[in-house]
């Protein structure tokens, strides 16, 4: 099975908001998930990202591939780059 992080689309039309989800990548979009690793509020001004790290890391480390959305929030909160320490510590 192969473990996705990926933005689940939440809200009401125009009003889009989104879940961080670790899903099966051959689940559909808005369908089944297997946990909640954070939310994302691109309406807001700036844009509101909550995710919980202990979560994003524990996927990471299991394999788990992100979108690159999902990445690129991933960068901007600065955990991709303690992923990639974590890595090369480990070595």
């Amino acid at each position: 099975m192969a473990v996705k992080l990926r933005l689940k689309r939440m809200g009401s039309k125009k009003k889009p908001f989104y879940r961080v989800v670790a899903a099966d990548s051959r689940s559909p979009r808005d369908g089944r998930f297997i946990e909640v690793v954070g939310t994302y509020n691109p309406i807001t001004e700036p844009a509101e990202i909550k995710i919980d790290e202990e979560k994003a890391m524990k996927w990471l480390a299991d394999g788990a591939i992100p979108t690159d959305t999902v990445r690129d929030l991933f960068r901007s909160q600065g955990i991709m780059e303690k992923f990639h320490n974590s890595k090369k510590e480990s070595k």
